[in-house]
């Protein structure tokens, strides 16, 4: 079981860093169907979108194989790995409202999606402004739906700025105190998190689960 474990994850990993859609299904489908645990396949989606990521900041892809990548491991998320962790769990109940995107001049869709969709199975209902979401349309979405919590995804330090500016935009408008702010993206630090007065982040879609939680004060 070990060994075919291994298989599985290696076949995943494969199919993503070559833009595999077939062999990707495929082999999702043969995990899925052996009975190995939705939760481990996702990681290897996210590690091997990860590893994805830092080869496109390294310059060995480029832009439109990010985002190929990106979509191809949306499909085997929305319709192979996230029906499954559904059907394996209880009834759905939700611990939370999390508003979430990919600040203003930055169309990096693949860490945000990933964890939005984390966030869903962890239970907590996600609206997902989409990319190029301006601190304003921030502030719209805290206003209209109330979150706990909003997601500044970054993926390009060209974009970090955004996200203070839309945590200011928040002070502005005087929401700020009723909602937690979480960002993420390759660019982040902890001392940009401290800079900007951000609630915290998450390296990766596990992480950044675990940081929502710790924030919003619930028990794993």
């Amino acid at each position: 079981m070990v060994f075919q474990v291994s298989k599985i994850n290696t076949a995943i990993k494969e199919s993503l860093l070559t833009f595999d859609r077939e062999k990707l299904i495929e082999a999702t489908k043969k995990g899925l169907d052996e009975g190995h645990d939705p939760h481990d396949l996702l990681d290897v989606v996210t590690s091997s979108l990860r590893e994805i990521g830092d080869k496109f900041e390294n310059g060995e892809f480029f832009l439109a194989e990010l985002i190929n990548a990106g979509e191809i491991a949306k499909t085997i998320i929305s319709e192979y790995l996230e029906p499954s962790l559904k059907k394996s769990g209880s009834e759905r109940k939700v611990i939370g409202h999390i508003v979430i995107g990919t600040v203003a001049g930055d169309i990096h869709d693949i860490g945000k999606s990933i964890v939005a969709s984390m966030l869903s199975m962890a239970g907590f209902e996600v609206i997902d402004l989409g990319v190029d979401v301006s601190p304003d349309k921030f502030v719209e979405a805290v206003k209209e739906h109330s979150p706990e919590v909003i997601g500044l995804s970054a993926l390009l330090t060209t974009t970090l700025p955004i996200q203070r500016e839309t945590i200011k935009a928040l002070e502005e408008n005087k929401l700020r105190g009723q909602v937690k702010v979480i960002v993420g993206g390759s660019p982040v630090t902890e001392d940009w998190v401290k800079e900007i007065g951000a609630d915290g982040y998450g390296e990766d879609a596990i992480e950044a689960v675990k940081i929502v939680k710790r924030i919003l004060d619930i028990s794993e």
